[in-house]
């Protein structure tokens, strides 16, 4: 008897825990669906490594255009269309990894990398996979696409210790991200991949070259409407 009810009090615990985790979830969603998230374990990561933390929150409607048209060009073409996931992506990168080719996409949307910059931690595993795909679909169901590239865009790292294109712009070009000019916008959306390893001023070999393409498609990504969620 003993032993059956431990093992219902374990099974009410769980329950309990779960519950628990899923109201706090949707809570700090809604939260945010209006609030700025003030701070990402990221940043706590960027403090105990002895880094500042710069970070300047801007409302979407005041970042120039051609800064989300750039992200969409580099991270989600399908940003507008898709629920949260891109499963062509996915499977194309399932694909690389199995042959072992470099993957420069990990097929991750722009909403699974919001969900995984405000509410998770940098890195990999089953685990976190699993918790990353919970909140991008809350935050799809909750949050417009309008404020799920205004989020992205305002946590994202930019550099080290450096969060959000509004920072990343007066780090790198000394002027708000309200004035910067295509190329600058493309040259951040190349470092958002690797912010610690690449330069927005003066960048080299693959970043500049990544950079390059990145100027280009953002034509592609107005001209096509690619960005019209956002307008």
């Amino acid at each position: 008897m003993g032993k059956r009810r431990w093992g219902r009090r374990l099974v009410i615990w769980a329950g309990k825990a779960l519950l628990a985790f899923i109201a706090g979830s949707l809570l700090l969603v809604l939260i945010f669906r209006f609030v700025p998230p003030p701070f990402t374990l990221t940043m706590a990561g960027d403090l105990v490594s002895g880094h500042g933390i710069t970070k300047q929150w801007m409302p979407l409607n005041r970042i120039d255009p051609d800064m989300a048209r750039a992200a969409i060009a580099a991270e989600d073409s399908s940003f507008c269309t898709h629920s949260g996931f891109d499963y062509d992506a996915i499977a194309a990168a399932m694909y690389r990894n199995a042959k072992g080719g470099k993957v420069l996409r990990g097929g991750s949307t722009i909403s699974q990398q919001t969900a995984k910059n405000v509410f998770l931690w940098q890195g990999g595993g089953f685990f976190r996979k699993g918790l990353e795909a919970w909140f991008t679909i809350l935050i799809e169901l909750i949050w417009p696409k309008k404020r799920i590239m205004e989020v992205y865009l305002n946590v994202a790292e930019t550099g080290i210790g450096t969060y959000g294109v509004e920072a990343g712009s007066q780090r790198y070009f000394g002027h708000s991200a309200s004035k910067m000019t295509r190329a600058e916008a493309a040259r951040i959306a190349a470092v958002l991949p690797l912010p610690k390893k690449r330069a927005g001023v003066a960048p080299k070999g693959f970043t500049r070259r990544y950079g390059n393409s990145i100027t280009a498609r953002i034509g592609v990504v107005q001209n096509e409407g690619l960005d019209a969620c956002l307008r």
